[in-house]
């Protein structure tokens, strides 16, 4: 597979699935605009991923950055092709009675208002070029409750629900939007949500969790011709048979 000529926006991509997806998709030849609030780090992998990678720090919460993100990437590379909506957060782990609403709003700002805000800002711009391709990172968390991820889980439904959103008002304009719910991942998240102590997840051990590469080849499948197969819905990696159609083994 190649994804020459592509130009691919991918949030959270300073770190776990956002920079794994970044390197795998590059290495596909892929043009590959990196968005996270980390600067340092975003700037360490556009460097090891070489010119066709471009580090743009921006707070997905803050539409002026989307907005000026996305326009930045079609100045740059002339198109915007694919856009992976990975960035998000977990929060403070507590009951529901107990978390700082703050805390508790900071998720539901970066989960999902930095999906939207994404969206709204590359919609008009996929719908211009009359294709495109919108995948956002979505979690099991968005079909069942937790226990002390509260916040979690709602953006997660909301996220789902902004995937169905996006292939029925646009899925007749040449745009894919589909999600991805890739199951548990070795990423950092995970740190915090051992500490936690609550609810099962925090009860994994490290070999549980599949590692983002696994994520990275499942998105590059995604962003092919069969990704409108799962338009409207999320591919669930947990599956075999979804892991066997990205061309992984099965766990």
């Amino acid at each position: 597979m190649t994804l020459s000529g592509k130009t691919v926006l991918i949030t959270g991509a300073s770190r776990g699935i956002g920079a794994a997806t970044a390197q795998h998709l590059a290495s596909l030849d892929a043009n590959v605009v990196l968005v996270a609030r980390s600067n340092n780090a975003l700037k360490e992998l556009a460097k090891e991923i070489g010119p066709k990678a471009k580090a743009m720090v921006c707070d997905v919460s803050d539409l002026n950055q989307v907005n000026a993100v996305v326009n930045a990437s079609v100045e740059t590379f002339g198109s915007l092709d694919i856009l992976i909506n990975n960035a998000g957060i977990l929060g403070p782990v507590d009951m529901l009675a107990d978390i700082p609403p703050n805390d508790w709003g900071e998720v539901i700002d970066t989960n999902v208002k930095g999906v939207f805000y994404m969206m709204h800002a590359a919609i008009p711009i996929m719908v211009a070029q009359k294709k495109g391709v919108i995948i956002n990172v979505s979690s099991g968390a968005a079909y069942g409750v937790l226990e002390g991820w509260s916040h979690y889980c709602a953006s997660k439904a909301a996220v789902l629900q902004l995937t169905r959103s996006g292939h029925e008002e646009y899925g007749d304009q040449g745009i894919t939007c589909l999600g991805l719910s890739p199951g548990t991942v070795a990423t950092e998240m995970q740190v915090a949500i051992k500490a936690s102590g609550i609810n099962p997840v925090s009860k994994l051990e490290v070999t549980d969790h599949i590692p983002a590469s696994d994520v990275a080849q499942a998105i590059s499948y995604l962003c092919g011709a069969t990704g409108v197969n799962y338009a409207g819905e999320d591919f669930q990696l947990k599956l075999p048979s979804s892991r066997a159609a990205a061309g992984l083994s099965a766990r």
